[in-house]
């Protein structure tokens, strides 16, 4: 039977392990390392208690023998000298005697060498009756647990802080213009030339000599030693370029075709997830800046006919909070954004590739829904230094002829048979929970954003612009139910104004509308289809693609769920910690383009969809839905 003592040593380091194992492989969450250095203080002290008290053997057969000898023994004389000699003159026979008893008691115990039960020792942690070896070997388990935690939460940043970062990516590639953010912290590099010439073969018309892309001439800790260097390009779709920096960086860059034309491999591709956290799921062996998804995405990218245009980056590319929050400096979240691209596994996906980015609540904190209080200026420096210094034009104000919109933090641009607009979604949003989600005037936009949205939607595009797509760091569906008021769920009204706009578009015709999201972990399709017997043909129907992580944990249960008939589940796929969205568009000559979606789990393709453009049909809704079929 067991003792108190090995039940609190099995339940502390079941406790532990499954902790442990939840923190390592499953969910990286903040609050699990509390538990597992708590469950192993008290497995700790129960293990040595258990050990030094418990036997090595079992009692096969405890007999006892009992023996009792009955001796008649003579009285002792009297103490009174006349009784006394009186006494002494009796016969034998006739003197006072009495019995006295002898008893013989003999215990024997057989033992019996307790059995290893390995099993038993190495699946509960109890120390083993007879074998030391495996005792040792139970306690090494659960204290290497406890060190892969720690390994997890510390390492990087003890060991990592990155200060010494140096490196150069591309952003933002328009067809007129590039642009290169640099990090340099060693004076002696400076000034730092940044040139580029042509990759391809050139045409009689091309100059193939570098050019000088610019120099930056000083870096300093305001801007955490990033510099942006944006130069002109010839307006030559489709050629290659080659940048170098005079501190050793280099890559490559592929010139977007124009605004309502394609490439030229035929089609138009970009990729699109969200969600980052170095080396998750943990691998003792990985360097602790290690990004599996990276890895994956590497793979990905080479698969693709002519590679993809640009990643649309849909938010969390850092987790201030996860595993562990160590401050709310502006120096800790730098030191997030330099770990990320000081991994290993970024210039595979960094040095050929341009990376725009949306925000997202974890470049914050979890949730985040407090507008620019708070901990937001810290964050939103290296943000701007990191990633809006290299991004796409600030999006245009409603109401004015492309006048961009000052000190916007979302932006806008059209590529080829595409037009874009790239929300942000937490820095301007109501408080989730205080109001109803559906309460009149609730935004998560602002009134200036959603005004520009709105605007954007209804604008015409120029020929063979096919595609209006709105990347949104946190999904449209309200299909997720958990923590659902931190997505549009949340709110519901101003959704609704949002997708009536869109819907607005198909009903003009020959453009769609699609919006892509991640934040979830998990990948979603989802369809909106007009209401039935409305003003817009179900050609309008808007289709979501929410693709996240790219190199994050997974939900082990699903969180996803329809509801009802206005947020239509089309694919749901939770699992795979790596997920990535491949977004091709074709046919932009014909009346409708083809816009194929295809998702890779951990580096495969898992899932694909083709969707038409709208037709550019004149009248009213039935005459659409007639010829949409």
């Amino acid at each position: 039977m067991s003792t108190l003592q090995e039940k609190t040593t099995a339940l502390s380091s079941s406790a532990l392990r499954i902790a442990a194992f939840i923190f390592l492989r499953w969910i990286p969450g903040h609050h699990f390392p509390p538990i597992i250095y708590s469950a192993f203080a008290v497995y700790l002290s129960s293990f040595v208690v258990s050990y030094l008290t418990q036997t090595p053997y079992n009692v096969v057969e405890d007999d006892v023998d009992i023996t009792v000898t009955d001796t008649v023994v003579e009285d002792a004389p009297p103490e009174y000298p006349s009784s006394a000699a009186h006494s002494q003159n009796l016969p034998v026979g006739e003197k006072p005697t009495h019995m006295e008893e002898d008893i013989d008691i003999k215990e024997t115990i057989i033992l019996e060498e307790k059995s290893a039960k390995p099993w038993r020792t190495m699946l509960t942690g109890i120390p083993s009756p007879t074998s030391s070896l495996l005792s040792l070997a139970t306690l090494l388990i659960n204290t290497l647990l406890v060190l892969a935690a720690t390994d997890l939460v510390y390492r990087a940043k003890v060991f990592h802080p990155s200060h010494d970062l140096s490196f150069a990516r591309v952003g933002y590639v328009s067809p007129t213009e590039a642009s290169i953010l640099v990090r340099e912290p060693h004076p002696a590099q400076l000034p730092i030339f940044v040139s580029y010439k042509l990759a391809n073969p050139p045409a009689a018309y091309e100059d193939a000599a570098w050019q000088s892309a610019g120099t930056i001439t000083w870096l300093g800790n305001d801007t955490d030693y990033t510099g942006t260097v944006t130069f002109p390009l010839p307006n030559h779709p489709d050629r290659t370029y080659q940048w170098v920096t005079s501190n050793n960086h280099s890559g490559y860059f592929t010139v977007p075709p124009k605004a309502g034309q394609i490439g030229k491999q035929g089609s138009f591709t970009f990729l699109t997830s969200s969600c980052i956290k170095p080396r998750f799921p943990y691998n003792p062996l990985d360097h602790a800046l290690s990004i599996p998804g990276f890895r994956h995405m590497a793979e990905v990218i080479r698969s693709i006919p002519g590679g993809a245009q640009f990643m649309l980056f849909l938010g969390d590319f850092i987790y201030i909070d996860v595993p562990k929050r160590f401050g709310t400096s502006v120096e800790d979240y730098r030191r997030e954004y330099r770990q990320v691209y000081a991994s290993p596994d970024w210039p595979a996906v960094g040095n050929n590739l341009s990376w725009i980015h949306v925000l997202d609540d974890h470049e914050i904190a979890n949730d985040w829904d407090a507008n620019t209080t708070g901990v937001y200026r810290a964050a939103a420096d290296p943000w701007h230094n990191y990633q809006t210094s290299v991004n796409p034009p600030k999006a245009r104000q409603a109401g004015t002829y492309n006048a961009p919109r000052k000190d916007a933090t979302y932006f806008e641009f059209t590529q080829g048979p595409a037009s874009f607009f790239m929300i942000d979604t937490r820095t301007y949003r109501d408080s989730s929970s205080e109001t109803p989600v559906d309460s009149p005037g609730k935004t998560m936009l602002g009134p200036h954003q959603l005004a520009d949205l709105l605007a954007f939607l209804e604008k015409p595009e120029p020929k063979g612009v096919k595609w209006k797509i709105v990347a949104s760091s946190i999904p449209f569906t309200k299909n997720w139910r958990v923590n659902a008021l931190d997505t549009w769920a949340g709110y519901l009204d101003e959704r609704q104004k949002i997708l009536e706009a869109m819907w607005d578009v198909g009903l003009r015709g020959g453009v769609g509308v699609v919006v892509l999201s991640g934040d979830r972990h998990e990948f979603a399709a989802t369809a909106f289809p007009p209401p039935a017997g409305g003003r817009w043909p179900v050609s309008a129907t808007v289709n979501e693609f929410s693709t996240s992580p790219l190199s994050q944990f997974y939900l082990p249960t699903p969180t996803y769920r329809q509801t009802d008939d206005e947020d239509v589940m089309v694919k749901y796929i939770p699992s795979g910690n790596s997920k990535l969205g491949a977004v091709t568009i074709e046919n932009t000559a014909s009346d409708q383009s083809i816009l194929k979606f295809r998702l890779y789990v951990d580096g495969a393709e898992a899932w694909s969809s083709v969707l038409l453009s709208p037709p550019t049909v004149s009248g009213k809704s039935w005459s659409k839905n007639a010829l949409w079929g």
